[in-house]
């Protein structure tokens, strides 16, 4: 479904429909994600999470990262039937590399109805002054903020647009031990939606 289709489904109402933002590869995308975006639609006060699929940075050596566009099928697979979630390939119409702050405004300009918040977990935030115009997207956006293990919010001073999401349950599943996983030969299949996983082994993903 296209971004302007999707701007057509806002409620028409004074109030703007709030997103968040949940950046990454996606490579791939599994039940830890699922987890942490059902789990900020249902206890902050964002209306739908969007998974931005990042594209293939063409100044770093590929890997094992999949084309942008499987790892964006199997996102849209992982959120079929759920109104709460979509995918999003917003990034990969945008110049290289990309950049949040540069993400944010074409997004704010596309959709005017809608406000827009990005969703980060708290090893980003260490660094997040080092981020191009990180000032701006505090101001003007906001983040929220999923703690991970060894997550010490007391060395961080925070701005007022920056919230923690401090009861979501800890996820410690990533994303490249399926990839390894499944690289041995290990059946993960409950690591990852059905439908997303259904995709991965009819393409043969990351067996080699």
């Amino acid at each position: 479904m296209s971004d302007l289709i999707i701007d057509l489904l806002a409620p028409k109402t004074n109030l703007k429909l709030k997103i968040g933002l949940y950046f990454g590869s996606y490579n791939p995308i599994h039940i830890g994600h699922l987890a942490i975006a059902n789990y900020m639609v249902e206890y902050t006060d964002i209306d739908q999470l969007w998974f931005v699929v990042s594209p293939q940075n063409p100044f770093k050596k590929k890997g094992n990262l999949l084309d942008d566009y499987q790892r964006l099928e199997m996102a849209h697979r992982a959120v079929e039937g759920d109104d709460r979630l979509r995918a999003s390939n917003i990034e990969f119409s945008l110049p290289k590399p990309s950049y949040t702050i540069d993400t944010l405004a074409y997004l704010k300009d596309q959709h005017p109805n809608y406000s827009f918040v990005i969703l980060m977990g708290s090893d980003n935030l260490e660094n997040f002054h080092k981020w191009k115009n990180y000032e701006t997207i505090v101001e003007n956006y906001g983040a929220i903020v999923y703690p991970r293990s060894g997550f010490d919010k007391s060395k961080i001073k925070f701005h007022k647009n920056i919230s923690i999401a401090e009861n979501a349950p800890l996820m410690e599943i990533s994303s490249s031990f399926i990839r390894n996983a499944i690289k041995e030969g290990k059946d993960v299949r409950h690591f990852l939606p059905q439908k997303s996983w259904g995709y991965l082994e009819e393409m043969n993903f990351y067996k080699k």
